[in-house]
């Protein structure tokens, strides 16, 4: 008798457990995560972030002089992380100066415009009283790089992704089988928020691989840390320019 009370227990705890996991497959989309010191945390959270999407992580650097006029950073730093009992693990880190920040700017776009640098790999908000709100990003690799003028026609929280067809078939050549539709959520290459450009197929946009920023590293879209497109997300209307250069 002694020996049944314990597995009765267990049992009425498995039984328990259960309707609350079967919920939370159907829970809503993870909420965004902003660090206090917008510090790569990221990186932190999801771990070795497991994509539907594994780009090639190496930089391919342009050879063009940057319309900023300072050298070309570093784009991936390591940080050493071990947990208690477990084995060190270098996981990589953004360079500080793809962060945030006000920066003065002397171009002749009006307050509200969006440039992307793909050179320097920035992203400029312009601001007013010879100010901009810079960001670090990820743009097209070799083959892939485009440049005009265009407007923001949409924005979507948490976008769904229905990759291209020609996309599907390059990347199956390569042996990387993508899906022909991906909601929104923590897997989703397309990340927190999408800015969709013109009429074209290039959106500024989220990532699940936030140790890309700064890199030529796209299939033409503009990628972003989520922390940050949130914020661009917010400051910026549909109707504003897009000139990427």
């Amino acid at each position: 008798m002694k020996l049944l009370l314990p597995l009765f227990s267990a049992a009425v705890l498995a039984a328990s457990a259960m309707p609350s996991l079967a919920g939370d497959r159907y829970a809503d989309r993870p909420p965004v995560m902003v660090s206090p010191d917008l510090s790569a945390p990221w990186v932190l959270q999801l771990g070795h972030a497991p994509g539907i999407v594994r780009q090639n992580r190496q930089a391919a650097q342009q050879q063009q002089q940057p319309r900023q006029r300072t050298a070309q950073p570093d784009r991936v730093q390591t940080t050493a992380v071990q947990a208690p009992g477990k084995r060190m693990v270098m996981r990589p880190q953004i360079n500080p100066v793809y962060l945030p920040q006000e920066v003065a700017y002397d171009g002749a776009e009006k307050p509200g415009t969006i440039v992307i640098d793909t050179t320097q790999n920035f992203l400029y908000l312009v601001e007013k009283n010879g100010k901009a709100r810079r960001y670090g990003v990820g743009t097209g690799k070799p083959g892939f790089e485009w440049s005009g003028t265009h407007k923001i026609t949409n924005k979507r929280v948490w976008p769904d992704w229905r990759p291209p067809a020609q996309m599907i078939k390059r990347e199956a050549a390569k042996g990387r089988y993508l899906p022909t539709y991906l909601a929104g959520g923590m897997e989703n290459p397309l990340g927190a928020r999408a800015l969709y450009i013109g009429t074209t197929e290039y959106r500024i946009h989220g990532t699940n691989q936030p140790w890309t920023i700064g890199g030529a590293v796209s299939s033409g879209c503009i990628r972003m840390r989520n922390e940050d497109v949130v914020d661009l997300y917010e400051r910026v209307n549909v109707g504003a320019t897009v000139e990427v250069i």
